[in-house]
């Protein structure tokens, strides 16, 4: 029986990243996404570790070039670098949690329940993330709230 199993097992990915890297970046990023700042501990998933510029688009596996994303926020992004802000319609560079602080381009509404963008960055990285329309987000982030554990504090 396990042998018809096997095939569909996913298998390891093409390079390997050290598990010091790993742990490093996983402490740098305070165990939360670098998008929407959902914390490890109330993911269901494993936060993942990301390339920032995607490897598909010249990234490297420089601890520099790496930060943690959910799962729904490194899906959204897929290899994208920037998108298009539809205040100004000007195509900019998404935000990078690893040089840029959240706080400059992102807030939370008045009611905790969506990411607001500040800055043209943060405007294309909202849309683009989807960081104020997932419905499984509001979903999760409304329950949050009631409990208290949302919205997290920004520096």
């Amino acid at each position: 029986m396990l042998e018809a199993f096997v095939h569909h097992w996913p298998t390891m990915p093409r390079d390997y990243l050290p598990i010091d890297v790993v742990r490093r970046v996983r402490e740098a990023a305070r165990y939360r996404c670098g998008y929407c700042l959902s914390p490890q501990r109330l993911v269901m998933a494993r936060l993942e570790v990301e390339h920032v510029i995607p490897r598909a688009r010249g990234g490297s596996d420089d601890e520099s070039n790496l930060w943690l994303s959910c799962p729904l926020c490194n899906r959204a992004k897929g290899d994208r670098v920037a998108a298009t802000d539809d205040e100004t319609g000007v195509m900019v560079p998404l935000f990078h949690p690893r040089q840029q602080r959240w706080s400059d381009h992102f807030r939370w509404s008045d009611d905790g329940l969506r990411i607001i963008g500040r800055t043209p960055i943060g405007r294309a990285t909202v849309a683009a993330l989807h960081l104020d329309d997932d419905p499984d987000a509001l979903i999760v982030r409304s329950f949050w709230i009631l409990a208290g554990w949302h919205p997290p504090e920004v520096e």
